[in-house]
């Protein structure tokens, strides 16, 4: 037999930076769509000219100011065609960076779409295991910072990071060409000691703003939860114990967050002082070389221009890179969700399940969530097409694990499951759950209203339909006399319906599937005696030719069922139709007279409750 533990779910290690960065990239230049690698081409050419423009603008002030610099020249001498240049110059520079962000606006947003769906579809295909482990408010801050981490990186690596260190390059150049090296040195130097003090000081505000957004997701999540359980508060009056948890990680988060400001000023007054020494170092040098006669007014103002149009995006780029960095940290949450397992995929070459009778068959299963906890010890029965089979058993038999491991939501360790003779983990799971119809125990409802909740079961069926598996359901009386009647929205997660209104949402959506395979898990088990009666018919009908599978608690229910399976211990104990297992005196038997008069117990009391309300109003 194989081990019975599996490793959990949960995130790989850190992919590190470059990785993040060259997954993202990858989304940027799509295979297949030529029309947006054509508009990333073009947004880099944009880049170029703009940058171009951008340190031509100095040029033309130089030579303007040269012009006025000349002894009694009027005003009205100095060559127009430079004054328009640099306007143009500098128009020039705008437009053609506006019409960068025009172009790779859709290749941005393509991007940030298509990261979105895989991750979200991704999510979905993940294991049973993983979600039950995961805490959804952490999961939906990870999802959403990602997204906006994305944005941020694509407009502001490509648009700002990159364009200015080519601005750098080409600014050093022309010192470097038209001057002495000193100034092209001073330059590099200054602009080399600011992104190293960057650097070094973000990775350390990197580990600051991680926490953070660690304390964050922590408080966000302590929130979500408490709210999810509004009711469960109120029972027991712990809204002050609630209000003292969160309170508790919003003070975590206070410090982390007081923290990483701290740091962050300290990065601001560092890199101050070095964009002022280089300031200075440059000016110094050319006002020497005005003053040697070397150098004339314009070159003077030639070099503080360049400088000070360098350093406004330089300094912009200390806030970017952190950000940018900050944006890393969040993409790589995310994408490391696209980089979990999923712990039950279809096999290569899986086929569509080929559905004849739909028989179902549990061959020697052998299954635990835990090695230190097996749930299933070799549990073998078969439900024969169009039959039905009812499974009995105390809490924490392994009745529900059945159902789970029956929609594949796990897979077995040991042994197999099979419909119509096909091991299920050969064929692809949209075909299989396709097959099957469940109404759970623990039924969840959309934050929609009552036809979209139904509709859901067969998204493209008309209303007849939706109208019908209500009427079986036993629900179409109580929508029609609601005030907004199947405009009704339900709450979130149903809570403004009934346990067994709910109960009986679920069940007309499952009708509405009309599978071929139905699995009840304890389907009645939140409605009264005479609801849950006139449900049982109509589930009766509905499982009429067939396989019908029942997990059930209240043994009256499944009377009718051709086998019943009672289930202790991870194993099956007895089986046979209800009056066998009576005359056995077994375990069945004796849960069949515990229940029984526990019945006429409530039918006594209830008596009594009836008389005395009958004396009371005579």
């Amino acid at each position: 037999m194989q081990g019975f533990v599996q490793a959990p779910a949960g995130e790989p290690p850190s992919r590190g930076h470059l990785k993040t960065i060259a997954t993202l990239l990858r989304y940027l230049w799509p295979p297949g769509r030529v029309d947006l690698k054509a508009r990333v081409v073009a947004a880099a050419v944009l880049i170029v000219l703009a940058k171009l423009a951008n340190v031509s603008v100095p040029f033309f002030y130089k030579d303007a100011v040269d012009a006025l610099d000349r002894p009694a020249v009027a005003l009205v001498a100095v060559p127009v065609a430079l004054i328009l240049a640099y306007g143009l110059a500098r128009i020039m520079a705008q437009a053609f960076g506006e019409l960068r962000n025009a172009i790779f606006a859709k290749v941005s947003q393509h991007a940030v779409r298509t990261i979105a769906l895989e991750t979200f579809q991704h999510l979905h295909r993940l294991s049973l295991r993983f979600h039950l482990e995961r805490q959804t408010g952490g999961l939906s801050r990870a999802i959403e910072r990602g997204n906006a981490g994305i944005q941020f990186a694509l407009s502001f690596t490509l648009f700002n990071i990159l364009p200015t260190l080519f601005e750098i390059g080409l600014v050093v150049a022309l010192l470097l060409l038209r001057y002495d090296g000193w100034f092209a040195s001073a330059t590099l130097v200054t602009i080399v000691l600011y992104v190293a003090v960057t650097l070094v000081m973000t990775e350390w505000r990197i580990k600051l703003r991680r926490e953070m957004n660690e304390r964050d997701a922590e408080a966000n999540t302590r929130a979500i939860d408490s709210l999810l359980n509004y009711e469960t508060v109120k029972y027991f009056g712990n809204e002050p114990h609630e209000a003292s948890r969160y309170d508790r990680a919003l003070e975590r988060y206070q410090h982390a967050a007081v923290q990483s400001e701290l740091s962050l000023s300290a990065l601001n007054v560092g890199q101050g002082i070095i964009i002022a020494g280089g300031l200075v170092t440059v000016m110094l040098l050319a006002a020497q070389g005005v003053a040697r006669g070397e150098m004339t007014l314009g070159d003077f103002v030639l070099v503080n221009t360049f400088l000070i149009q360098l350093y406004q995006p330089l300094n912009i780029l200390g806030m970017v890179y952190r950000e940018v960095k900050q944006s890393l940290v969040d993409m790589e949450r995310m994408f490391n969700l696209l980089a979990v397992d999923e712990e039950v995929r279809d096999a290569p070459g899986a086929t569509p399940l080929r559905l004849e009778g739909g028989e179902v068959e549990f061959d020697d299963v052998q299954f635990a969530y835990d090695l230190r906890r097996p749930i299933l010890k070799g549990v073998s029965f078969r439900v024969p097409a169009g039959r039905t089979v009812a499974i009995v058993g105390a809490s924490g038999a392994g009745k529900s694990t059945i159902s789970r491991l029956l929609f594949r939501f796990y897979d077995v360790q040991s042994g197999a499951i099979r419909i119509d003779g096909q091991d299920i983990r050969q064929v692809t799971q949209a075909s299989l759950r396709a097959a099957i119809g469940i109404v759970p125990q623990d039924t969840v409802l959309f934050n929609d209203t009552i036809r979209y909740n139904i509709r859901y079961g067969r998204p493209r069926s008309d209303e007849d339909e939706i109208r019908r598996a209500a009427r079986l359901a036993k629900i179409d009386h109580f929508v029609d006399h609601l005030p907004d009647n199947w405009r009704t929205k339900v709450g979130e997660r149903g809570l403004k319906l009934s346990g067994g209104e709910k109960q009986r949402v679920a069940i007309a959506r499952t009708i509405l599937k009309d599978p071929k395979i139905l699995l009840f898990d304890e389907a009645t088990s939140a409605l009264d005696t005479r609801t849950e009666k006139e449900i049982q018919a109509s589930l009766r009908e509905v499982s009429e030719n067939r396989t019908t599978l029942i997990i059930a608690h209240r043994l009256s229910t499944i009377v009718h069922a051709d086998e019943i399976l009672v289930l202790e211990g991870g194993q099956v104990v007895e089986r046979g139709r209800h009056a066998d297992l009576l005359a056995q005196a077994g375990h069945y038997a004796e849960m069949w007279a515990r229940q029984q008069e526990a019945a006429e117990a409530r039918e006594r009391i209830q008596a009594v409750e009836e008389a005395e309300a009958e004396e009371d109003a005579g």
